[in-house]
């Protein structure tokens, strides 16, 4: 029947978003794939273009979220599981930060994934069955003064997560979330590039050794076992599991 099971995977245009939608879609899934680059959306679905609606577009827009989830269930009558994994994040120094860095980390990271959480969680409810996954990360426990207003959405990302759980729970919705390690993609390289110049490393590869030298299992994430394993809580994991964090950070996050 995976066939006829739909997802919504946000910020999908690269990293791990497109891989998640990539894995969903060797499942048989229909896949709708939402960003603000229509191009590289395309290029996450052209394996199965068919089974695959593009959604290109800013999701903090007014009424975004609502209308992103619409266009699915216009498409193919329902939604299944959602994947909140858009993000964004920007390296400034605690007393350096301004209001706009804190306006866009939040919301990308916190309202957006809120709001599309309630319209998907909606629909879902209506159907009695549902699955969410928010992608959080081991910042939101961790101290992190060139990088507070991300660490802060993230925590805010795990209070959502649990308060939708017991939400939804009723309607048969289950909701948890996945908190990937250091992973080489996109936004972690330029992150990591951004620390070293703050911090006046001019050795990047001895920086970027010490910093995965933290990780208890002594490397970095692969991106496609990261996939793997939202992959598995969006399909998967038992229908008991909800309001649960899976920490994948090689067990730097041991809590």
């Amino acid at each position: 029947m995976s066939e006829d099971r739909t997802v919504l995977v946000t910020g999908a245009g690269g990293g791990l978003g497109r891989e998640i939608a990539r894995l969903l879609l060797a499942r048989g899934l229909r896949v709708a794939v939402a960003d603000l680059d229509e191009d590289r959306l395309s290029e996450t679905v052209d394996a199965a273009p068919q089974r695959a609606l593009v959604l290109p577009g800013d999701l903090t827009a007014e009424g975004a979220p609502e209308a992103t989830v619409a266009a699915v269930v216009k498409r193919w009558g329902r939604i299944d599981m959602l994947v909140n994994n858009a993000g964004y994040g920007a390296i400034q120094p605690f007393l350096e930060m301004q209001r706009s860095t804190w306006d866009r980390t939040l919301g990308i990271n916190v309202i957006a994934l809120a709001l599309l959480t309630a319209a998907a969680g909606r629909q879902m409810g209506e159907a009695g069955q549902g699955r969410i996954v928010n992608i959080t990360s081991p910042a939101s426990r961790m101290t992190l003064p060139l990088y507070t207003a991300y660490a802060a959405s993230k925590a805010a990302v795990d209070a959502i997560t649990r308060s939708a759980a017991v939400a939804l729970a009723p309607y048969g919705v289950l909701v948890n979330a996945v908190a990937p390690g250091m992973m080489d993609t996109e936004m972690q390289k330029s992150t990591e590039a951004e620390i070293a110049r703050i911090e006046g490393r001019t050795d990047i590869d001895a920086f970027l050794a010490e910093r995965t030298a933290r990780v208890p299992l002594g490397r970095r994430a692969g991106v496609a076992e990261i996939a793997e394993s939202v992959v598995w809580l969006a399909l998967d994991a038992p229908a008991y599991m909800t309001a649960e964090r899976m920490n994948m950070s090689g067990g730097m996050d041991r809590d």
